[in-house]
């Protein structure tokens, strides 16, 4: 809020430059935003991927929350007013890579009750399978 209060400032007192820059680190932050919730989501999506792929079987439970988190990654990551979107294809594989071996570990915890490290989870499934699932899943 108190951006916004400097914004308004910074236009009346006709220092528009000064108010672009503002403008700039307002869209930078909203973005960033935008990309952590993206990230905790694609975590949400991959465990259950992971899960699914693991244990070779699904739950509604897991249906229902794959299902909500694509949901909830595209509604985040459409632009509401130009359309389009936040982040491109490029940017989605490198958020889901990064949050991997986080979904990974998550993951290690609920499949097979917990008993395989995430390590020994990880020789089980195909990191680039579910993450190539993930992907398609988001940009049906």
């Amino acid at each position: 809020m108190e951006e916004l209060l400097e914004l308004r400032q910074l236009l009346e007192q006709g220092k528009i430059y000064e108010a672009l820059l503002l403008v700039d680190e307002l869209e930078e932050m909203s973005l960033g935003d935008k990309i952590n919730k993206i990230d905790s989501y694609g975590v949400i999506l991959l465990i259950h991927l992971i899960k699914q792929n693991a244990e070779k079987r699904s739950t509604r439970s897991w249906d229902v929350s794959i299902e909500n988190t694509v949901r909830e990654i595209n509604k985040i990551n459409k632009r509401r007013k130009s359309g389009g979107f936040y982040l491109n294809q490029a940017e989605l594989i490198d958020i889901l890579q990064q949050g991997y071996q986080v979904a990974l570990k998550r993951a290690a915890l609920e499949a097979f009750e917990g008993r395989y490290e995430a390590q020994e989870l990880a020789a089980i499934v195909n990191q680039q399978e579910t993450l190539a699932e993930a992907l398609k899943l988001i940009q049906q």
